[in-house]
């Protein structure tokens, strides 16, 4: 007899030397036990994913929707008409304001000299520039300066580089 069989039988033997009662609370307690595992292995995962969905479902919302506008805006700038060197400029002259940044040209560059600008005046000076004077960043010398309370602020270079010469409006 193997080991195995051995071990059955002895446990066979125990749960039949017990009264009926013992065998009732041993059975209501392993009954107890496989629930309770079912339970961990099966329905709580599912629980915890079903819990998930919804926030799952709202992030990839908003990644789809940050991707469509991402979209958009690659195809604008795909059917905008191309500025010369000298509109660009115009338009970007039209966008600087004076005293916090002062424009420089040098051939197709453009250097921005920036003193204390706020972090959201910068922002949205290089979207415009982008969009309205079509001018890219290639170079930025930038320092961050202002207490821990109060807005940051920069300071340094930024170097900018104008549509080709040969560009033309049409």
């Amino acid at each position: 007899m193997s080991a195995l069989s051995t071990l059955h039988a002895q446990a066979l033997a125990r749960w039949q030397g017990l009264n009926t009662r013992e065998q009732r609370g041993i059975s209501v307690l392993a009954a107890l036990l496989a629930m309770l595992l079912f339970w961990s292995i099966a329905i709580a995962p599912a629980l915890n994913i079903l819990r998930d969905s919804d926030h799952r479902r709202t992030h990839i919302g908003q990644q789809q929707a940050h991707m469509l506008a991402l979209q958009a805006q690659a195809q604008a700038l795909q059917t905008r008409t191309p500025l010369s060197r000298d509109e660009a400029l115009r338009n970007l002259q039209g966008l600087t304001p004076g005293a916090q940044m002062q424009l420089h040209v040098q051939g197709d560059r453009v250097t921005v000299q920036l003193k204390a600008v706020p972090a959201t005046t910068l922002a949205n000076w290089l979207t415009q520039a982008r969009s309205d004077a079509q001018v890219l960043p290639v170079e930025a010398h930038l320092t961050r300066s202002g207490a821990d309370n109060l807005p940051a602020v920069w300071n340094g270079n930024l170097v900018l580089s104008l549509p080709n010469r040969g560009s033309t409006a049409h």
